[in-house]
């Protein structure tokens, strides 16, 4: 069990914060990295080329290659879980009337671009859904077929928490002939990634959530087998020598090697670069498995401990760091406004009550989100 983070945060006292699955606070050193950055652009005479245009960046893809258990040479640099989905859709071409498998309410971003592309390709969207005592894997193994051309899934779904076995997934897929596509925003860093059972064919993750990191850069898994693909645009600095500023209208028709291709335009993000790797050095220091047993732990705690006041903890198969809570009868639908003016910060998603704690919570944040949560229900 990992012990309160708290102290690395910016967090006041009086804040119980448990909204990692919205946005996850940075930490300080993280932030006073990103400021220093600021303060260097200021002046760009103190920018080094080597390190900042090439050594930092690869220093946050070898991080978030550990955290997907990959080669650092098969992560892309993205901006977004959107972009890495797109970079996938690209370079995926699903036969006429095959099905793409999407999950019921996920996340808008994964399923935008599978619309699209299935328009483009004569394929047709099957949206997975699920009972009320079935699992998301129960139900997305039931789905998959011959029919099957793409699965797009999360680790977790975003809206109740549900775990997804993904290599139980990834072996029908297989058989199936289909590509595995994930978006691991609401997971990578928090949960362990069993790369060498899973396999997907693309995998992404924003880091603006449970990977505490800035807005606006995310880290996409190409599988060796794609990484001659077609990458969204063409910019100088994933290809081959660009590290000679001096040569670079000499162009290059060669690519920078793995999924570097994939990069996107001013990848260096000199304000985002370092605050990002500050905060994986921070996941990985803490190392996954131990984030999810602790986080496991602490929400299994607040589902006890709220269960009296009528909140039940529904979903099969949670996810250990998340919590959706099923809402009692009667309870007010302006509830996470009224609890943040008690400053504890939740979510709600549908019908339920998102309660998602990272390190930085302690005893305290759970004794005032217990007495919140009584008072106003």
């Amino acid at each position: 069990m990992i012990p309160s983070q708290r102290a690395l945060f910016d967090l006041p006292r009086e804040v119980a914060y448990f909204n990692a699955a919205y946005m996850g606070p940075m930490p300080l050193a993280a932030s006073g990295a990103g400021a220093i950055s600021y303060a260097r652009k200021a002046q760009p005479w103190t920018l080094d080329i080597q390190a900042d245009f090439f050594a930092a960046p690869e220093a946050f893809r070898t991080k978030a290659a550990s955290l997907f258990a990959a080669s650092r040479n098969d992560i892309a640099i993205v901006p977004a879980a959107s972009y890495g989905l797109a970079t996938a859709a690209r370079n995926l071409a699903p036969d006429s009337r095959s099905e793409i498998l999407v999950l019921d309410a996920q996340f808008p971003s994964n399923v935008y671009v599978w619309r699209g592309l299935a328009e483009q390709y004569g394929a047709r969207i099957r949206t997975v859904t699920r009972n009320e005592n079935e699992s998301w894997t129960e139900a997305v193994l039931a789905a998959i077929g011959t029919a099957t051309s793409i699965v797009a899934c999360p680790h977790v779904h975003w809206a109740d928490g549900g775990l997804l076995d993904l290599a139980a997934i990834s072996d029908a897929a297989r058989r199936q002939g289909a590509a595995l596509v994930l978006d691991l925003t609401q997971s990578l860093g928090v949960l362990p990634f069993d790369m060498a059972a899973i396999q997907p064919d693309f995998a992404v993750a924003a880091c603006y959530k449970w990977m505490l990191g800035p807005y606006s850069i995310g880290a996409l898994y190409v599988a060796p087998q794609h990484q001659q693909g077609e990458p969204l645009e063409e910019n100088w600095i994933v290809r081959d020598r660009a590290e000679d500023f001096a040569r670079l209208v000499d162009y290059a028709d060669e690519y920078a090697p793995g999924a570097r291709r994939f990069d996107m335009g001013e990848r260096s993000a000199f304000q985002l670069v370092p605050a990002a790797n500050v905060c994986l050095q921070h996941l990985l220091d803490w190392d996954p498995v131990a984030i999810s047993q602790t986080l496991g732990a602490r929400t299994a705690e607040i589902a006890e401990a709220v269960a009296p006041l009528g909140l039940r903890d529904a979903t099969p198969q949670r996810a250990p760091h998340y919590l959706c809570l099923s809402l009692p009868d009667g309870a007010p639908a302006d509830l996470v406004k009224r609890l943040a003016a008690r400053q504890v910060y939740v979510s709600q998603r549908g019908d339920r009550l998102r309660v998602t704690p990272h390190l930085y919570n302690d005893q305290i944040d759970l004794a005032r989100l217990v007495a919140a949560l009584k008072a106003e229900l």
